[in-house]
């Protein structure tokens, strides 16, 4: 089993976050919401910033409407929300489809349509209003647009009351790119949500341009960059966001995740602990942070730690999965038996952990039940050739040969370099007496690194 003791090792359980990736594919009937609005300009608009408000006012509109429709047709009036909530949550995860705009010098008019697959939305709002980071991030998002728009308000009211200095024309400029910034991060997020992450970093790139001091716009281009693994650029954004807001905790978690991907384990471990300093109850930084603690090979930190993650989110399948690899890689075969028990029951999909389990059933030497594990496995994942290698130990420990050199053939298939498998089948054949046969295998085994291929042919004095 050693062999297969070091391919899950090799394993490494990451906790990627990608905002608006939650949902699921639905056949449900979109709902469609139309909704047209006209913008009165003023001495103090241009014709870009007309548009801009008039983008911004007929989203709130049609998500007002949407908003509406879920809370009385959705389970999503079980969830317990204001509709306020309700529309704050689902900014983002519909697009704005615009289908006509006007402007005279004087009027912009804007109509426009949202449509939305309700059971989809349904879904990310449930998860988003779950998760309590992520949440904060769209409130901020809200908050800084609707301050924007007080402030373009109260800058037209005084209009005709006095002469308007440069100040104040300084400050509705600002107000109204603030308002732009935030449609290009709309932009953005639908960009992410729809896999095209240079295009979303365009997109932020556009928002920071009009508002250099948008830690969100900087927070959400680094996650563009961490997907596509250009790490330090990621960094870098992560950074700038963190300047610009010290109590911004998700960013100092994706920031981690950068260390983390960079090698930089240190670090991570520095940024997870400070997002825990801030959010106490965040689970993802507790999980993330006993990874790197598992990538050092510091397994008691690592099991604390998920064992921290696993109080706050009780439902976390994967705060379960990875503590239990922590059981089995010390040795605790029980405690991971129990632990990928309730990750199989969260998750019965996870083809990972029955894997695992069964070779923590193995390692109790219950091999029929190790067995039972692999076939589940090999059901989720017919092209694993580690499950079939690990089956075929499982069977050759059972003592069923036959069987055994039949699951270690079909792992060789599936992967031609499979060294546990050729010492596997080596073993099997060598049982059986087919000497021959064994030693090739056993050769085979050796030339692709396998020690314990190379230290049964050195015990015969035989070269590979």
């Amino acid at each position: 089993m050693a062999f297969l003791n070091h391919r899950i090792s090799a394993i490494v359980i990451a906790l990627i976050i990608i905002f608006l990736s939650f949902a699921t594919p639905s056949f449900a009937e979109k709902v469609t919401f139309v909704k047209e609005y006209t913008y009165q300009a003023s001495e103090l608009d241009s014709k870009a910033s007309c548009r801009t408000i008039s983008l911004e006012m007929v989203k709130r509109l049609l998500l007002e409407e949407l908003g509406t429709y879920l809370m009385a047709e959705t389970e999503v009036k079980d969830f317990r929300l204001t509709k306020d909530k309700v529309v704050m949550l689902t900014a983002g995860i519909v697009q704005t489809e615009i289908l006509n705009e006007k402007w005279d010098g004087e009027k912009y008019y804007l109509k426009a349509r949202i449509k939305a697959d309700p059971n989809e939305v349904v879904a990310v709002v449930d998860r988003l209003r779950k998760d309590t980071q992520k949440s904060k991030e769209l409130e901020d998002v809200k908050k800084k647009a609707d301050e924007a728009f007080k402030e373009i308000r109260e800058l037209k009211k005084e209009i005709g009351k006095l002469k308007m200095d440069k100040q104040a024309l300084e400050k509705y400029k600002k107000a109204v790119d603030t308002l732009a910034a935030k449609e290009w991060l709309d932009k953005g997020f639908e960009l992410l949500a729809t896999l095209k992450y240079k295009d979303a970093i365009n997109a932020f790139a556009k928002a920071i341009e009009l508002d250099p001091q948008y830690a969100r716009a900087y927070y959400n281009r680094g996650l563009a960059y961490f997907t596509l693994g250009n790490y330090h650029r990621a960094i870098k954004d992560y950074t700038k966001a963190i300047e610009i807001d010290p109590q911004f905790a998700l960013a100092y978690i994706d920031r981690g995740r950068a260390y983390g991907q960079s090698g930089n384990f240190q670090q991570a471990i520095k940024d997870y602990t400070k997002a825990i300093e801030l959010v106490p109850q965040e689970a993802v930084a507790y999980s993330n942070r006993g990874g790197i603690y598992y990538n050092l090979g510091n397994y008691r930190e690592a099991i604390s730690d998920y064992t921290n993650a696993i109080e706050i989110d009780p439902q976390e399948a994967r705060a379960y999965s990875s503590r239990g690899l922590m059981y089995f890689e010390t040795g605790n075969y029980h405690d991971a038996i129990k632990d990928y028990t309730k990750a199989i029951e969260l998750d019965p999909q996870n083809e990972l952990s029955y894997l695992v389990r069964g070779a923590a059933y193995a390692g109790v030497k219950n091999y029929q039940q190790a067995i039972k594990d692999y076939d589940k496995a090999i059901e989720l994942d017919s092209q694993d050739s580690l499950a079939y290698a690990a089956r075929g130990d499982a069977y050759a420990h059972s003592g069923n040969y036959q069987k055994a050199i039949k699951d270690y053939d079909k792992a060789i298939e599936l992967d031609s370099n499979e060294a546990g498998a050729y010492d596997g089948r080596g073993h099997a054949y060598e049982k059986l007496g087919k000497h021959q046969q064994a030693v090739a295998d056993f050769k085979k085994a050796a030339r692709l690194g396998n020690k314990n291929a190379q230290d049964f042919l050195r015990k015969q004095g035989i070269e590979w």
